[in-house]
């Protein structure tokens, strides 16, 4: 099962935390990293706008992207939350198995 990392965006570290602990509970991410102190620039609503932000970074496995979006839509605050996949293209195999072991899938 490939593995593949979830970079989330939330409003701050208390969503964080709680979208995090979520995603682990349902067992739909092995580990969660909480990064503070990221300042975002986007386009919203015809403007450019300025916040502060934290990143979640998730481990989990390919399949279990629609479930993650599912989840994290449900406890984010955002209309439209930051919810992006990137493929891992390797790295320590005994770490991979455990993101496949964690999310049921080993």
């Amino acid at each position: 099962m490939p593995a593949i990392t979830a970079y989330i965006t939330a409003k701050d570290r208390e969503e964080a935390i709680r979208i995090g602990r979520g995603l682990l509970k349902e067992r739909l991410v092995a580990c969660v990293n909480v990064l503070d102190g990221m300042q975002s620039l986007y386009w919203w609503e015809g403007r450019i706008e300025e916040a502060s932000e934290c990143v979640l970074i998730a481990k989990t496995v390919a399949s279990m992207q629609d479930r993650v979006v599912a989840k994290v839509k449900e406890l984010h605050g955002y209309k439209v939350p930051c919810i992006v996949f990137w493929p891992l293209a390797g790295g320590n195999p005994d770490y991979l198995d455990w993101i496949a072991k964690e999310t049921g899938h080993a």
